[in-house]
């Protein structure tokens, strides 16, 4: 039997009559979207990240376009991020026409390099959008100097890292504006699409509360376009069974992280924290040259792998229209070769992690 890569099984095997019973819920009500099963997951997730504002939705891809549209982002407006992470991140600043400038990662933590952001604003830049990578908080303090320093908006893409934490303060609570994604593997997962948006600032908790609902702040009344982007009352009740075991999940993440890099340290490059940092292991990736022979050998062997990210955005044909080729963020074209990522979750068995750490030390002969 091959060892799961998310064990979303198991965690719904120990969850299920909580799950069943907040879906039940639900079906009895009828108040399928924007009822109460809604507004109590924002309220508590609101609280566990020190948010005075949050608002679930559709996809963690939403919040972030919901966020931008919040910030009035308009064609010909640059918006600086990182050209490693999913495509979703850039994907929201080009639908809305505007142009992702990127800023390359630093070699260590894989995050965006701080150091290099403010060369590349300029007079059309409106913000950053500051991915949290594989489960830990950015440098999110001196980004938010420069973001303050230039008079422009910083939105944290928090769609890896909820729970973990920076300095006491949670993933998604730092400003101007938070974002998450509940996609059924990550950390805090749903069963389905969903995400959620987090803000302290009034004005743009406001409007982020008429975009998601098609730009209605009352029936039928439409100030601006906005979108469908709610959250179903019957994910936020998934969402509010699992968040009760929440911390407990995190600490075994934890645990588990730790445990494999102190077995691999030796023979792999294994996740660097930073300091200040906690991790929620979202994905466990490693870094290695021998990654592909790795990989097969691992599959071959009944461990599953996945490479988070293969290609960096900059070198996709989705933007290709921006002129960058190879060389032009060469610390995300290195790690894009090397990173490899391991079977995680909260309810990865030791013996599994055990087959794992075993497989892979004799790969290396070890």
């Amino acid at each position: 039997m091959a060892i799961p890569f998310m064990d979303l099984k198991g965690q719904f095997s120990a969850y299920e009559s909580d799950i069943r019973a907040q879906v039940d819920d639900v079906l009895k009500s009828g108040a399928f979207i924007m009822g109460p099963k809604g507004a109590a997951l924002e309220k508590a997730l609101g609280g566990f990240v020190g948010a005075r504002h949050a608002f679930g939705c559709s996809s963690g891809t939403d919040a972030l376009l919901l966020a931008l549209m919040a910030y009035g982002v308009k064609p010909g407006d640059e918006i600086v991020t990182t050209p490693f992470t999913f495509i979703a991140t850039a994907e929201v600043i080009a639908l809305l026409g505007a142009v992702p400038v990127f800023v390359d990662i630093e070699p260590v933590h894989y995050n965006i390099d701080p150091s290099k952001i403010d060369a590349a604003i300029t007079p059309k830049t409106r913000g950053i959008i500051a991915v949290s990578l594989y489960g830990q908080c950015a440098d999110m303090e001196a980004i938010q100097a420069v973001a303050e320093k230039r008079n422009i908006f910083l939105i944290e893409d928090g769609c890896q890292s909820f729970g973990a934490a920076r300095n006491g303060k949670r993933s998604c609570g730092f400003a101007h504006v938070g974002t998450t994604s509940f996609f059924p593997s990550k950390p805090l997962g749903c069963y389905g699409d969903g995400g959620m948006v987090f803000t302290s600032d009034d004005k743009i908790a406001d409007l982020i509360a008429g975009l998601r609902n098609h730009g209605q702040w009352e029936r039928y009344r439409h100030r601006v376009i906005g979108i469908n982007g709610r959250l179903d009352d019957l994910q936020a009740a998934v969402l509010l069974a699992k968040f009760a075991r929440f911390e407990e999940e995190l600490a075994a993440r934890a645990r588990i992280g730790a445990r494999y890099s102190e077995a691999l340290g030796d023979v792999v490059t294994v996740p660097a924290i930073m300091p200040g940092n906690t991790h929620v292991f979202a994905q466990y990736s490693i870094r290695t040259a021998s990654r592909d022979a790795l990989a097969k050998a691992l599959g071959d062997n009944g461990v599953p792998t996945a490479v988070h990210y293969p290609i960096p955005l900059h070198m996709q044909e989705a933007f290709s229209g921006l002129g960058l080729g190879a060389g032009a963020f060469p610390v995300s074209e290195s790690v894009s070769t090397e990173i490899l990522s391991l079977p995680m979750s909260a309810f990865l068995s030791q013996a599994d992690q055990d087959e794992v750490i075993r497989q892979l030390r004799r790969f290396f002969g070890k």
